[in-house]
This record gives C-alpha cells, sequence and structure tokens, in this order.
C-alpha cells in the first residue's frame, strides 16, 4: 500500500510539472507569434514589450543590433516584411529560458531595395521577467 501511494505521489507531482511546463510552451509560442506578426506590422511599443533591453539581435547578413536599434530598424522601415511564415518550431523551457528554433520564411521590401524573399534558420533565446516572456537574443542564418 505504502508503494502504492508513493508512486501515485511521484505522478501526480510530475504531471503538474508536465502541465507547468506545457503552459511556459504555450506561453512563449504565443510571444513568437506576436513578436512575428509585429515584424509584419511594426509598432514601437509592441517591439518594446517583447524585447528585453539586453536584446542582442543577430541578422543573417551578420549585423547585431542592440534592442534600441532593432526596434527603430523594424518601425522605420529599414526591414520591411510583406508576410513572414514560421514553420518547423520547435520550444525547449530550461528553467527561466526558453530556446525557440524555426525555419523563417519571408516576403520583403527593405527600404532601398526591390522586393525579394528570404529563408532562414532562426535561434530565439526568451527569457521569463516579471512574469512574462521577453525576447534575450535572436540569431539568424541563411539557408
Amino acid at each position: 500500500m505504502k508503494d502504492l501511494l508513493f508512486i501515485l505521489i511521484i505522478f501526480f507531482m510530475s504531471a503538474g510539472s508536465v502541465i507547468a511546463q506545457s503552459a511556459d510552451e504555450k506561453a512563449v509560442a504565443e510571444a513568437v507569434e506576436k513578436f512575428r506578426k509585429t515584424m509584419v506590422d511594426p509598432d514601437q511599443a509592441t517591439f518594446e514589450e517583447l524585447t528585453s533591453a539586453a536584446l542582442t539581435y543577430g541578422h543573417s547578413n551578420g549585423l547585431v543590433e542592440d534592442q534600441k536599434t532593432c526596434i527603430a530598424s523594424m518601425v522605420t522601415g529599414k526591414y520591411n516584411f510583406n508576410s513572414l511564415e514560421l514553420t518547423e518550431q520547435t520550444i525547449r523551457i530550461v528553467d527561466k529560458t526558453a530556446i525557440v528554433r524555426h525555419t523563417f520564411f519571408a516576403h520583403t521590401h527593405d527600404a532601398g531595395k526591390e522586393p525579394g524573399t528570404v529563408k532562414l534558420k532562426v535561434l530565439m533565446v526568451w527569457q521569463k521577467e516579471n512574469g512574462k516572456w521577453v525576447l534575450l537574443a535572436r540569431q539568424a542564418v541563411r539557408i
């Protein structure tokens, strides 16, 4: 009987952590989707809400921007995404950090350039700050 009780306790403790992990994964997925939508329809306040003040944002061309510069690039049209799809997304939660990987495909029309397309593999690192997930780091490579 003690063994059965012990097994039930372990089961319910494990189930609770799986539920909590799933809630975090869902919250991160929602933050990633909100970030994707904001890249297509840029809004400074939303970018500020979704990013850490310590943001390091690596573009596929090797350029690395901080939070202020990254947001300015997005809202001024330096980088202009007409459409943006994320596929093959994985999310891994480690304590208060989320590691997100996905394939990024976009139709672009960046300032001073002809319309084009871009396909990337992206790594995003999200951190839970004051109960919400914010983007801490991002790096992209062309494929």
